[in-house]
This record gives C-alpha cells, structure tokens and sequence, in this order.
C-alpha cells in the first residue's frame, strides 16, 4: 500500500490544527523516547533469552536489600536517576503525631 504526496499533507495539516504547531515538537519527542525505551527493553528481552538458553540452569542468587535503593527514569538512563529514601511502614494507629 503506497501513501500518496496528497495524503501526507492532509494528514500533516490536520495534526497541526488538532494539536497546534507548539505541541508538535514535544509530542514528536515523546514519542521518539517511548520508542528508544521499547527497542531497548526488546533487545535487553532478547538477550536475556539468549542467555538463558545458553547457560546450565543454576539456582537464583541470594537477594540482598540495599539500603540505597534507586529510581531510573528509562532503562540505561543512569543519568537521570535518584536516591529515594525509605517510608516508615507503620499503620499510623499509635496515636503519635501531628493533629
């Protein structure tokens, strides 16, 4: 199916009257990082299963908590992430605190 010159311009100039011409470049770039962010969790999927059809089955490593836990904006945006510091878990029935 081939998409005539005619189309492509309807088409453009309907996406500019629907989202203005301000909204356009941030909606394009948006878009361009959801599609970096699935390629690279696709190819990280791909991997993971070529690992494991290569290697022995082995048991899971123990699982340490780390007390510096981090939150990544978008897998391999290591510049982008930041500390979090934990929440108290209490019920909040103890009767302390604000009032």
């Amino acid at each position: 199916m081939r998409i005539s010159p005619t189309a492509i311009l309807v088409i453009v100039v309907l996406a500019i009257l629907l989202f203005g011409a301000k909204r356009l470049p941030d909606l394009a770039r948006s878009l361009g990082q959801s599609m970096r962010i699935l390629k690279s969790e696709t190819k990280a999927m791909r991997s993971d299963g070529a690992a494991d059809e290569s290697a022995p089955a082995q048991p899971a490593p123990a699982v340490v908590a780390d007390p510096a836990k981090t939150i990544q904006a978008a897998p391999g945006a290591s510049g982008t992430a930041r500390p979090v510091a934990e929440q108290p878990t209490g019920t909040g029935t103890d009767g302390g605190g604000p009032r």
